[in-house]
């Protein structure tokens, strides 16, 4: 009954448009001072012991790193390098989307980052070659989801925590799957900008490709840093995190001159902002997972799931359901401290690696960004290209198919996300 009660009150809140790290703690006390099973002082105990935790370090140093580089005009040399990379393709902008994301990817470890800080050049860039908005939007909503993907990520870290699960190898595990998202968006822009006759924006010029890519050569040196770093051991996933805010620090300050000390601290205080919500997401859907977990609903799911089929497929497929459809409701850091004590148990009795599992369910939630009602990374691009929220949906609809059948491949080969973990740690 209490359990009931729990989700009532967590949906209703939810419901009436209160903030998600409310909503959670809120639910969490009521179900607290309704049961009496334990003192009140545990909801703060425990969402305190939700945050405790040193590899949630990486997450204010990556999202002041992605600040700072969106500040210092790193972006703006990557997007270029990119153009002259790609744009001799039909439909050449959709495609210097992806790459730019890619790269960025490397730098960041957010969706919404990724959207709003390559976004604003990129929409700017195809609108004025005439693309439609909604395709502009689309693609640049679609390619941002490579950015949690691709290591370093935001999400990876949390999902480490939580699963217990090396951040290196998911880092790592991530690599391909990143590529293999890439390569199936440039194939769905190839597709649409041959039937809507879309153009290819420039000739290639390999005196501008060098040019370019010695404009952004130290830009380009990020994720190397930040990757490299991470896959030879040369420091952890939180140290990789610092050592990005020291380059893209070096690269604004001292190389290109243009971060000062004034848009210093505003990035400072745009990342403690952000931080803060973050943290009080995982400290309050911490709380809730402990509720879940001490009354034995994640083993009471496992049942369920495992009842309702004995193939392995069919256990993923409903698993990967239930994922979609959170992913559409709920921020993508809550739904991972609360489903992994849930879902994780029921992944490792069918046979499916930890670290494989991360990559299918930050994907899963990653597709939540794209969607109403929540669909953060929409209503960022919105805004940035001022259309209703209505036609961002309607661009990034086509989009989504290719991102799906990528879920499934990645879902279904293992060997696409276990290869280069077992390759580099086992």
């Amino acid at each position: 009954m209490e359990i009931a009660l729990l989700f009532i009150a967590l949906f209703g809140l939810l419901i009436f448009g209160v903030p998600v790290a409310i909503a959670l703690a809120g639910s969490s006390a009521l179900y607290v001072l309704v049961s009496g099973s334990v003192p009140p002082m545990v909801v703060a105990h425990r969402m305190i012991n939700g945050v405790d935790s040193f590899p949630l370090l990486a997450v204010p140093f990556f999202i002041l790193a992605g600040n700072l580089m969106n500040t210092a005009g790193i972006t703006e040399r990557i997007f270029n390098f990119a153009l002259s990379m790609v744009g001799w393709m039909r439909g050449g902008l959709g495609h210097v989307n992806v790459g730019a994301s890619v790269i960025f990817a490397g730098m960041s470890g957010a969706a919404v980052a990724d959207a709003g800080g390559l976004g604003a050049i990129e929409i700017k860039a195809m609108r004025d070659a005439k693309y439609d908005p909604e395709f502009a939007v689309g693609i640049t909503a679609a390619s941002s989801t490579i950015g949690p993907i691709i290591p370093p990520s935001l999400p990876m870290v949390i999902y480490g925590v939580v699963a217990s699960a090396s951040i290196g190898q998911l880092f790592a595990a991530g690599f391909i799957p990143g590529l293999v998202m890439a390569v199936s968006l440039m194939v769905m822009v190839a597709i649409m900008a041959r039937r809507r006759g879309y153009p290819r924006d420039q000739a290639f010029v390999f005196s501008l490709l060098f040019s370019t890519f010695r404009r952004a050569f130290l830009s380009l040196l990020t994720p190397v840093i930040i990757v490299g770093g991470i896959l030879t051991g040369a420091f952890t996933p939180t140290e990789a995190a610092v050592a990005a805010c020291a380059w893209a620090m070096f690269l604004g300050l001292i190389v290109y001159r243009t971060l000062n000390w004034k848009r210093f601290l505003r990035v400072s205080f745009d990342t403690i902002e952000t931080t803060a919500v973050v943290l009080l997401v995982v400290g309050a859907a911490a709380i809730f997972a402990w509720i879940l977990t001490s009354n034995r609903v994640p083993e009471t799911v496992a049942a369920l799931l495992l009842t309702a089929s004995d193939r392995p497929w069919v256990i993923l497929l409903l698993i990967n359901l239930i994922l979609l459809v959170v992913g559409c409701f709920m921020e993508t850091v809550a739904a991972i401290t609360i489903m992994v004590p849930v879902l994780l148990p029921v992944a490792v009795a069918i046979g499916v690696d930890p670290v494989h599992f991360g990559v299918i369910m930050v994907l899963n939630l990653m597709l939540g960004l794209l969607t109403p009602p929540v669909g953060m990374v929409l209503y960022v691009l919105s805004r940035i290209a001022k259309i209703p929220f209505e036609r961002a949906v309607v661009g990034t609809a086509p989009f989504l198919v290719p991102l799906v059948l990528v879920l499934l491949l990645i879902t279904y080969v293992p060997a696409i996300t276990l290869w280069l973990p077992t390759l580099i740690y086992r």
